[in-house]
């Protein structure tokens, strides 16, 4: 087993991530440049602030909207050709785009259905995206691989923006979207020549949309590892969604700044994030995740109030720069435990359901902190914020982080059920299950203690009920039954069970009398 390396240059020696990392690099800043120019030929045609702002949400709103899906699709089809698809038609929606602005015939509506159509290319490919590039590495290396990925998105959007008001300025919008056209077609040549690895072969029926949703969901509600990151992810991004959303006020109110001063202002936070990522995984090593995370909310709770207080430029400038570091290291760390706490048949969703959690979250507060703001001020806006995240490092008590260990995402071989006579259809159901097991004397409480744990994995994996069950005509005699929604769904189960809930069924089993086996009893519905 190799040993995990701190180095971000570790990942980057694999010529098939360097590849992939390098295409996606120039994919997010073509992204950047399309919005930047987009948002800004939409000010320069109507002069309404509303409709600049609706641009942003025709780019955000499709990945609200769509990341679970497409994580769904990402787990059960073909992650490259999914990938190919999205970026052949996002690169009709912008060639199309760049025509009619080139020709001057790009109004508001058209920028806003055009760009919403891009952001949907953008959110059904981002989940098989990071996932592939995720497994182009070894285990050991997936922290820093991630870390790679978001020092590329947050150097896109420092960059992006700026190399596009270059061209804006000299050429127009349409030669702007020219640009991102091309920034997709390079990303296409790079999973052409390192495509995502397939699938494992599997015997079981394909999960459809719907019930791949809420099996998605399901194991997020009942992976307390999972569980624990999504929600500090949604506390995390929603108070500090106060500074990026009071940003423009700032400028304006606070430092008396024009739109060049903005424009640094963003830049700070963009170039903290990208030094922060250089020595992430050392800081996490040597502080781990709660102390780095917990380092990571105070400071950015007092850049927020220097934000708020002082009205010296370089000041915030600087302290800017340190927030945005923060708010890398904190949201990277999130992200990699995300996606190394979850087995493979569900890796995608678990990082599409990161993402609405960080960015449905953002959303909300950004609203919210505008509405405090515009009522209580700026600087309270920004102090009761700060105050929010510095308690949200309590949540620590109640949702710890931990990344999960190789046993817990490592699947075990299928196994055929011998009191199965003759197999269901496979929307047959519901389906019940019962796994008998009859102990030794004395030994209930240690035996239920153990058997509960089985709760979790059994609901995780699709089980919609589950109750431990005590013979009343032999008190030795439990029985452990669960029921799943269909023969389907039971067959999906039996194939998402780990190592690490083998090795919970091995301790059950040391609680049996003497000679006894555990069995195992199938019932399906039929009225």
């Amino acid at each position: 087993m190799s040993s995990p390396s701190h180095s971000l240059w570790s990942p980057l020696r694999l010529p098939s991530f360097r590849g992939l990392w390098a295409g996606s690099a120039i994919y997010f800043t073509g992204n950047a440049m399309q919005v930047m120019a987009a948002s800004w030929l939409m000010v320069e045609l109507t002069g309404s602030s509303f409709l600049a702002a609706l641009v942003q949400t025709a780019v955000f709103f499709p990945m609200f909207l769509l990341a679970l899906p497409a994580g769904v699709l990402a787990d059960t089809m073909d992650r490259r050709r999914l990938i190919l698809n999205s970026l052949r038609t996002q690169v009709g929606v912008l060639v199309i785009l760049s025509l009619l602005a080139m020709l001057g015939w790009a109004g508001s509506t058209t920028l806003l259905v055009f760009t919403f159509a891009a952001g949907c290319c953008t959110a059904l490919l981002s989940p098989a995206w990071n996932t592939s590039l995720a497994d182009t590495v070894p285990r050991a290396e997936m922290p820093q691989a991630i870390t790679a990925i978001s020092i590329a998105w947050n150097s896109a959007r420092a960059l992006g923006p700026s190399i596009a008001g270059f061209v804006f300025a000299w050429l127009g919008a349409g030669w702007v979207f020219a640009m991102a056209v091309i920034s997709a077609v390079l990303m296409m040549g790079a999973v052409q020549r390192w495509p995502p690895a397939p699938h494992a072969k599997s015997p079981l029926p394909a999960e459809r949309l719907w019930s791949g949703t809420l099996a998605g969901l399901r194991y997020a509600r009942h992976s307390p590892m999972i569980l624990a990151q999504l929600l500090r992810t949604v506390a995390y991004s929603g108070t500090g969604s106060a500074l990026w959303a009071l940003l423009p006020a700032i400028a304006a109110q606070q430092l008396q700044l024009g739109a060049a001063g903005f424009g640094i202002l963003m830049g700070c936070l963009g170039t903290g994030a990208v030094a922060a990522g250089l020595v992430l995984g050392k800081l996490r090593s040597r502080l781990g995740l709660e102390r780095l995370v917990a380092t990571g909310c105070v400071v950015f709770a007092a850049v927020m109030l220097i934000a708020a207080l002082v009205r010296i430029p370089m000041m915030v400038f600087v302290a800017l720069a340190i927030g945005g570091a923060a708010w890398m290291a904190v949201m990277a760390t999130f992200n990699t435990a995300t996606q190394s706490s979850a087995p493979p048949w569900v890796r995608s969703r678990a990082v599409a359901l990161h993402t609405i959690s960080a960015l449905g979250s953002f959303a909300i507060g950004s609203a919210f902190w505008g509405a405090v703001s515009g009522v209580a001020g700026l600087q309270i806006a920004l102090g009761v914020a700060a105050v929010a995240m510095t308690a949200g490092i309590a949540l620590a008590r109640w949702f710890p982080l931990r990344m999960g260990e190789a046993l817990e995402v490592t699947p075990v071989a299928l196994w055929d059920d011998k009191l199965v006579k003759e197999h269901p259809l496979p929307d047959d159901g519901p389906v019940s299950v019962e796994v008998s097991y009859r102990i030794r004397t004395g030994e209930a409480d240690e035996f239920l203690h153990v058997v509960s744990e089985l709760r979790a994995s059994r609901r995780r994996d699709g089980a919609t009920l589950w109750r431990v069950y005590r013979d009343l005509g032999d008190p030795s005699r439990y029985v452990e039954r669960f029921i799943v929604a269909s023969w389907a769904d039971y067959l999906h189960q039996r194939a998402r069970a780990t190592l690490a809930d083998q090795e919970v069924e091995a301790r059950v089993r040391e609680y049996l009398a003497e000679s006894e086996v555990v069995t195992t009893q199938h019932y399906i519905a039929v009225r």
